[in-house]
């Protein structure tokens, strides 16, 4: 008989740091509320936490409108979004500044609807008006953005964007999947009217629930449209089942608790000092890899504070640098993987992060620069985010 495998307690190794840009590191809070007692996702209990979740996310993401939450990675949100108001003859505009906006390129090709684009080199952010003009040439049931483009850590203006399409019949449709709880989101202020969103990230959750809020000149489309199939993702059967605080199917109960707790935990920080405390981190780390040699990919106006995106020197690969941090200290940091391969590092600030986080990260990543070769003055890194973390 062959052997067992090896427990997971085993594989993961104990000094093992998560620092990508998501998923991410879950405090242990988080962890205990996962390891609850699996409920009846129709029973009591239950409603009541779908509920809280529910009134939570509605505070984090500035709305009054419908929220949903399926068992699902933030792509399910996207197509799931784009799937309920979208026919196969509609016409949408996606913007794309990076690999999400190429997703959402694929996805709604893969719908059948005609896709039109706004082209922006990687490390730029969509122009308003620019969309503007798209606008005047032809109608569209929906412009489709990526709020906070982590293949890049650019933050897209989306009140901007939102204000062209105020009274009109075409739809926002945003992912904030690496931006929302970490980066100021005010869906009905700006007039997104879906927003999507993963658990996996600022949420500080771990992967597995895609969150879909939905405003109510949205949910008018999706009742009424003649749209693609839909079944397990079809908002008005979830808008049928949120009536009595329950899904339309079972969720994966345990990652909802979870996602209830690290919502608890944003309440009692306060949302507006989350949103501080990731600005602060963000820009203090960025200040170091400054100070490394490692200059920022996006200019400052339109830099994440989720997502910082380092571009690597001359002479040297990302993944060379991602690999001994992991062969050296098991800290998993991300190169990128499409246009900007090898080209970039990429460290995720978001959800449970502090100072002490940061300071690590950039203490290891000096010794790892210093390893593959490159000069670099001893504690720059950390001296230069430690003047930024005090000066905030």
């Amino acid at each position: 008989m062959a052997d067992s495998p090896p427990s997971a307690f085993d594989l993961i190794p104990p000094d093992y740091r998560l620092r990508i840009p998501g998923p991410t590191a879950v405090p242990e809070r988080v962890r205990r509320a996962m390891a609850l007692p699996v409920l009846s996702h129709r029973g009591p209990e239950f409603r009541r936490v779908l509920s809280d979740c529910v009134d939570m996310l509605r505070n984090v993401a500035g709305t009054k409108g419908h929220v949903f939450m399926f068992g699902g990675s933030g792509t399910a949100g996207m197509e799931a979004a784009l799937t309920n108001v979208l026919s196969p003859r509609d016409a949408v505009l996606v913007l794309v500044c990076g690999q999400f906006g190429e997703r959402f390129v694929s996805i709604v090709q893969g719908l059948g609807a005609e896709v039109d684009k706004v082209d922006v080199p990687w490390g730029g952010a969509p122009d308003a008006a620019e969309v503007a003009e798209r606008l005047k040439q032809r109608k569209y049931r929906a412009v489709v953005c990526v709020h906070n483009e982590s293949s890049t850590g650019v933050v897209t203006d989306i009140a901007a964007i939102g204000a062209l399409l105020a009274g009109t019949e075409t739809l926002l449709i945003v992912d904030s999947v690496s931006g929302l709880a970490g980066i100021d989101v005010r869906m009905d202020e700006w007039g997104v009217d879906i927003l999507i969103a993963a658990t996996q990230k600022a949420l500080m959750s771990p992967p597995g629930v895609a969150i879909l809020a939905a405003s109510d000149k949205a949910m008018r489309v999706i009742e009424a449209a003649a749209t693609q199939p839909r079944f397990y993702f079809d908002l008005r059967k979830a808008k049928a089942a949120a009536k009595n605080s329950e899904t339309a199917f079972t969720p994966p109960v345990p990652l909802i608790l979870a996602l209830r707790e690290a919502l608890i935990m944003i309440h009692e920080e306060g949302l507006a000092a989350v949103l501080r405390r990731h600005r602060r981190v963000a820009g203090a780390l960025q200040a170091g890899c400054v100070a490394l040699g490692l200059p920022m990919l996006p200019e400052a106006k339109l830099r994440s504070a989720t997502v910082t995106v380092a571009l690597v020197p001359e002479g040297l690969e990302g993944s060379a640098i991602v690999r001994h941090m992991y062969a050296q200290y098991h800290t998993v940091i991300a190169g990128q993987r499409t246009k900007l391969a090898n080209r970039v590092i990429r460290f995720g600030t978001m959800g449970a992060i502090g100072a002490d986080d940061i300071m690590t990260d950039l203490a290891q990543l000096e010794a790892t620069l210093r390893h593959l070769g490159r000069s670099v003055a001893p504690g720059a890194g950390t001296t230069a985010a430690k003047a930024a973390l005090e000066a905030v």
